[in-house]
């Protein structure tokens, strides 16, 4: 239960910090329980996807990173609006709101603790002592590190939603409305993850990969050159919908290429590789912003998704199980 174990304190530290929001006295207890809440977060996204890389069936794993992905972005769109609305209700009252946020952190920590249950190890798999050691990351296999450098090339050119804000704030949106652009990218990306997920199972992880990397293409370039808040629109749901096919079908990607002894190793080099990436990209996109303009930053992400594509060819060609039609 190491997972699960890691799993539940991630869960537990956003649990536990919630009521400090609420009851806080100054600013530096606000940093200090969103500091711990950050330190749960990365405590607890490597052990997770490799419980349900553990739990769901090989046959429906594309399905299954694609529900957990579609679930969790319902909360990341639902969440604000939910809080706008008790604002509403409580006339601006914060505490109240905080208050109501403790619910489901605890109802997901009280989930996770007796609803979930991890698998029995299977007796044939070799124990791993040092996971971090030279030698273990050797094990991951070149398949892995291939799958890896392409997600952070692509992820290169995935860099914070806050360009998405900045880029409608620059078409004339009101303020009070620019909330609204995160709304709808995730509307769109919790409709798209799971179906998604079901068509790499059903057929071909990589092509469904390049339609989600072809899609970031497209919306760098609408992003890029369509004036107006109609074409900022249709980019910002173009964005989403490449969320929605590729960051589920990466995850699993991960799944099918790493030793099952080594998961939670695999997702911890795949989260760290991508979180150092997107902290590149967001720096890099704002140098170009300043110094170049809105369009620049967006061109140099559709470059950048090139180089991805690029990539996931030397994947086809170095693995093309991957690339196998799978049966309907």
């Amino acid at each position: 239960s190491k997972r699960q174990l890691r799993a539940v304190i991630g869960y537990g530290l956003a649990a536990f910090t919630k009521p400090i929001f609420p009851m806080a006295a100054s600013v530096s207890w606000l940093v200090a329980a969103r500091f711990i809440d950050r330190i749960g977060k990365g405590i607890r996204g490597a052990p997770r996807d490799a419980l349900v890389a553990d739990i769901a069936p090989a046959h429906l794993r594309g399905a299954s990173f694609g529900l957990r992905q579609s679930l969790d972005t319902v909360g990341a769109f639902l969440g604000p609006l939910l809080a706008i609305g008790l604002m509403w209700l409580t006339a601006n009252n914060f505490q109240a709101v905080f208050w109501v946020a403790v619910i489901p952190a605890f109802l997901a920590l009280g989930l996770l603790l007796f609803a979930v249950r991890e698998p029995e190890r299977p007796a044939g798999l070799r124990k791993v002592r040092f996971p971090l050691s030279l030698p273990e990351l050797k094990r991951l296999g070149s398949g892995y590190w291939l799958v890896v450098g392409v997600a952070t090339i692509f992820t290169l050119a995935r860099f914070s939603e806050a360009f998405l804000a900045l880029r409608a704030q620059g078409t004339g949106l009101p303020l009070v409305l620019i909330p609204m652009v995160l709304v709808v990218m995730n509307f769109v990306y919790a409709l798209a993850a799971y179906p998604a997920g079901i068509l790499s199972d059903r057929y071909n992880r990589l092509t469904v990969l390049i339609v989600g990397f072809s899609l970031l293409i497209a919306a760098n370039l609408v992003l890029a050159f369509a004036p107006g808040l109609t074409g900022v629109a249709i980019g910002v749901a173009l964005w989403g919908l490449h969320m929605g096919v590729t960051q589920g079908l990466l995850a699993t990607l991960v799944a099918d290429t790493a030793p099952p002894e080594l998961r939670g190793t695999a997702y911890g080099m795949f989260n760290l590789m991508g979180g150092l990436a997107l902290l590149v990209a967001s720096i890099l996109a704002g140098v170009l912003w300043d110094s170049f303009g809105p369009a620049a930053t967006f061109l140099a992400g559709a470059g950048f998704t090139a180089l991805a594509l690029i990539g996931l060819g030397l994947v086809r060609w170095h693995l093309p199980e991957l690339g196998a039609t799978r049966s309907c």
